[in-house]
């Protein structure tokens, strides 16, 4: 057994045997998914079988599966096994209508914390390190989904949640925390707070950080590499493809593997619909291949990437997946939480002082995410500052309760922010790319 590898057999699988693979379990998960209420009505109506799926591209016969149809099919309308195997659940946060809801059974939460394990492996964690994880727990999948996993490697586990950093070094100092697990925003804050305590992160036993859930840029890992004198590595998850542990980078820190035995990856148009050749950026089209609970089916991201071209130097054949570029729809991700403008409009209306025209800049301020909400006030609103600070502040209040982070509220005179001809423009990102 090579000591680099979590699984050797299956990290440095041959492209062909991957395949085979693949295909094997891609029958298996149609036959499971024609249980579900939606799949079954689905498959009817296309004339689709598991004897349909001869080879890997005769995927493309399928349609895809968007966010709107898990909120449409809420809460168990894409459940294919059995009820009385669930297990867990995690739901997405609602934004105007349904959550998404995953449900797992046993053996889905078992390949989860396998896939995780074998991601905290592959960046040099062992069974003697101490993992601390200031992920939000609950339906947030970044809390369990790294617990399981760094308990499935037999690390020891500090689950500190999210927030109070000073507790936070606290555990790092007096547990030997060797590994964290942090957003990359809160990474800077927690170096941030090292500074202001006097003290130096590079004398404590924090080796590796494993950062993911927002979008961040090589300039900023490496500045967050700097600072706690660590080596960051970067994730990818989403929930309705477990959560963390779908990909990650290797010790190369040049791409993330996506484990293609558990997830079978395309690069789309998002215009065309069609596949785009390897090293184009295009949507990441994802489908289950080893979950037994709810399978998805060419589930569409929206998230924009592309797939690294040739061979990784660390021998595993996975393919890798650049950094996240961007989205295909008009959701955006800032400190670890996707939002969407309706959201935000959607407590703005609410307020007969405000007008209809509004603007979210999102920036990057000494390598921390802000979210900037600019309002016209209507001609209903008062001059008096005092009645316009309690406005602000009660915004403020309704809009961290709907999105979970603070944003920036600034109100400003009715016709300041521009007019747009056709649809509104109503979030600049301004972040550093």
């Amino acid at each position: 057994m090579n000591a680099n590898y979590w699984e050797e057999e299956i990290e440095v699988i041959s492209r062909e045997k991957l395949q085979e693979l693949q295909l094997q379990r891609f029958r298996k998960t149609i036959e499971r998914a024609s249980n579900s209420p939606y799949y079954k009505q689905l498959f009817k109506e296309h004339g689709i079988t598991s004897d349909s799926i001869q080879t890997l591209d005769d995927i493309r016969k399928l349609p895809f599966t968007t966010k709107a149809q898990m909120r449409e099919t809420y809460p168990f309308g894409l459940v294919a096994g059995d009820m009385k195997d669930a297990v867990r659940l995690h739901s997405s946060s609602g934004t105007t209508g349904n959550p998404t809801v995953i449900v797992h059974s046993q053996h889905d939460l078992d390949s989860w914390a396998n896939l995780v394990a074998r991601c905290l492996y592959m960046v040099g964690l062992r069974s003697t390190d101490v993992f601390q994880n200031s992920s939000g727990y609950g339906m947030f999948t970044g809390g369990l989904g790294f617990q399981y996993g760094a308990e499935r490697l037999g690390a020891l586990t500090v689950p500190a949640a999210a927030g109070n950093s000073k507790r936070q070094i606290k555990f790092i100092t007096d547990f030997g925390t060797t590994a964290l697990h942090a957003i990359p925003s809160y990474a800077i804050r927690l170096a941030e707070v090292f500074q202001e305590e006097g003290i130096d992160p590079r004398d404590t036993k924090l080796t590796t950080l494993v950062v993911g859930a927002e979008p961040h840029t090589d300039e900023q890992r490496k500045k967050i590499e700097q600072m706690l004198g660590v080596k960051a590595y970067n994730s990818f998850g989403m929930s309705e493809m477990n959560g963390p542990g779908v990909a990650f980078e290797c010790k190369e820190q040049n791409g993330m593997h996506f484990w293609e035995d558990c997830f079978y990856v395309e690069i789309i148009d998002p215009d065309t619909e069609k596949p785009v050749p390897v090293g184009e950026i295009g949507e990441l089209v994802l489908t289950t291949l080893d979950r037994e609970m709810m399978p998805l089916i060419r589930y569409r991201t929206r998230d924009l990437t592309r797939i690294i071209p040739g061979e990784c130097p660390c021998g595993r054949t996975h393919v890798r997946i650049d950094r996240i570029k961007g989205r295909s729809d008009d959701m955006f991700i800032i400190k670890g939480v996707n939002i969407f403008p309706m959201q935000v409009e959607k407590i703005l209306v609410q307020f007969p002082e405000l007008g209809s025209n509004y603007l979210i800049t999102l920036t990057t301020h000494d390598y921390q995410d802000e979210m900037i909400v600019e309002v016209e006030l209507s001609d209903l609103s008062s001059d008096n500052y005092i009645q316009l600070e309690n406005l602000r502040k009660e915004i403020t209040r309704q809009l961290r309760d709907e999105i979970l982070i603070t944003p920036k509220v600034k109100l400003v005179k009715k016709g300041s922010l521009p007019q747009s001809e056709g649809k509104a423009v109503r979030v600049k990102d301004l972040r550093q790319q």
